[in-house]
């Protein structure tokens, strides 16, 4: 399949345990309230194992215990690692292939803002943003999600079979007032998978794009009032599309943005993918827009 195509095969009856054997590297895992460690619950669930990465070795034993909870003991390891070091990437795929025998599977979900990492406590103009803000957002969100794929997409080339799935945002995200550099920090994630999936066509691996579809509650706004985080997507919406990324059953979707909130399990997988993907970084925009 071409990098806009969005068909798949259908299956009517899909196992339980249909991603037995397959291990998954999910980088951002830790937090009991993040979408990495909902995507990794679903996995397990699903029979894959998963190793568990973050900077945060505070929150990864918690985050395992959820993973375990889903998947059984032994299903999950925790990697402490930041994905913006090259060194500490290659590791980090290196450490799960001798854990669990291999990798099928990587999942860039790790992400900050200027205010996670510290560096500011209120939204600014791009102008206005202190350096180790944009070095930091850019270093994790792009630098780290390209490290990750080129520590783990050779050993995928080499078995003939992987999936890499990048977690982006919302376009209107990407260029909010006052959202740099998260925004353009994803934009350029998006722009990476959708270059990905171009190469990677006919490998037996692929490259796909999975956002939620909106603001979502995650430790980003753990801060806000219970009545401001009811308006945010519950972050368990991302485990369906992203084990379905990771299947077999996904194995022509290739260069694809699929919307979590518009994912839904009681369609057929086509009605599912008519209603929530799209091709990924909008190429068709240059029909229509200027150059």
């Amino acid at each position: 399949m071409t990098p806009t195509s969005r068909t798949s095969p259908s299956s009517s009856a899909r196992p339980a345990r249909d991603l037995d054997g397959r291990v998954a590297l999910v980088t951002g895992a830790a937090s009991p309230i993040g979408m990495g460690n909902v995507v990794c619950r679903a996995l397990v669930a699903r029979g894959a194992r998963v190793a568990m990465v973050d900077v945060s070795a505070e929150w990864l034993p918690e985050g395992i215990r959820r993973v375990e909870e889903a998947g059984g003991a032994g299903c999950a390891v925790g990697i402490v690692a930041d994905v913006s070091d090259p060194a500490a990437a290659t590791r980090a795929v290196e450490r799960t292939i001798a854990e669990f025998g291999g990798l099928h599977v990587l999942v860039n979900n790790a992400g900050t803002t200027p205010r996670a990492s510290g560096y500011t406590d209120r939204s600014c103009n791009a102008w206005e943003l202190p350096l180790a803000a944009w070095d930091r957002v850019i270093s994790v969100n792009l630098n780290g999600a390209f490290y990750m794929v080129r520590a783990a997409v050779p050993h995928m080339l080499a078995q003939g079979f992987g999936r890499v799935v990048g977690v982006t945002t919302s376009l209107s995200t990407m260029f909010l007032a006052r959202a740099t550099p998260y925004g353009p920090s994803k934009a350029g994630h998006e722009a990476l998978v959708a270059a990905l999936a171009r190469e990677l066509a006919g490998t037996g691996v692929t490259a796909n794009v999975l956002v939620p579809g909106g603001r979502t509650d995650t430790h980003f706004f753990a801060s806000r009032s219970e009545q401001d985080r009811a308006s945010l997507l519950p972050p368990e919406i991302m485990g369906p599309p992203a084990a379905w990324l990771a299947s077999d059953d996904s194995a022509t979707a290739n260069g694809l943005r699929v919307i979590a909130s518009r994912w839904d399990e009681s369609l057929s997988i086509e009605q599912r993918l008519e209603r929530a993907t799209s091709p990924a970084a909008w190429p068709t925009a240059e029909a229509t827009t200027p150059a």
